[in-house]
């Protein structure tokens, strides 16, 4: 089975809200971008709303025809507003309000009780959950603990390693994936994954259901054109199936 694509379009979202207007039309963008072949579109709304904010959340959930994927870190707000638009999935990360990015996986063991209450919150009104990890087999066990649906990895190492020994940046992301299969989770992936190393990875990471990717596609459009990359991304997926 082909690995899902679902694009990130926070930083489309970041460029409309520079100018303080709608151009670029996010909702357009992300309609369009499904028309290119996505397979789904991913939002990940921080307490600032520096670029997706909560009132873009609803009209997305109303206008694609594909799965919307809504990340955070689960404060109240966020859940609150989750629990209310009912995405396709929810995936669970551990930043600090602060942070420019996700750089890190939960630990599992030490948040579980937290973890399994907000998971079971999402699981009430019908939501699949995904948790951020990092590449470890070790937290597969208490992921699984958590109530989780599946398990996104942090790619974000693997990216860093890549050029220098892509072989050893990929082995404990295979390993974790396999533990994750065998425990009954599905497995999901993404930071940093590009078009010079997300072939690859698909390739050596078995049972990947969906890759989540943003800065780097949105980045490579600027030269390609947005109706081109999200194929070429494609491209990258199906020549690894």
């Amino acid at each position: 089975m082909k690995t899902a694509l679902s694009v990130n379009v926070n930083k489309i979202a970041l460029i409309r809200n520079s100018r303080g207007a709608n151009r670029p039309d996010l909702l357009q963008m992300a309609l369009d971008i499904e028309s290119y072949g996505a397979d789904g579109i991913t939002i990940h709304p921080r307490p600032d709303e520096r670029h997706i904010r909560y009132s873009d959340v609803p009209l997305l959930k109303d206008a694609i025809a594909t799965e919307l994927n809504v990340e955070g870190y689960p404060s109240r707000a966020f859940l609150d507003m989750v629990l209310q638009v009912k995405p396709d999935q929810c995936t669970l990360v551990p930043d600090d309000p602060s942070q420019l990015t996700s750089d890190h996986g939960w630990d599992t063991l030490k948040q579980q009780t937290f973890l399994q209450e907000v998971i079971g919150e999402l699981h009430d009104v019908g939501i699949r959950v995904s948790i951020f990890l990092d590449p470890d087999p070790e937290l597969v066990a208490s992921a699984k603990m958590t109530g989780t649906d599946r398990i996104e990895l942090y790619t974000g190492p693997f990216a860093h390693d890549f050029a220098q020994d892509r072989v050893a940046a990929v082995k404990p992301y295979a390993e974790t994936a396999a533990t994750a299969y065998s425990a009954g989770l599905g497995v999901n992936a993404g930071h940093d994954l590009d078009l010079s190393n997300l072939g690859y990875f698909v390739t050596e990471v078995p049972h990947v259901l969906e890759v989540s990717i943003g800065h780097a596609l949105v980045s490579d459009a600027l030269y390609y054109g947005m109706s081109n990359v999200v194929g070429m991304y494609q491209a990258c997926l199906r020549h690894a199936d």
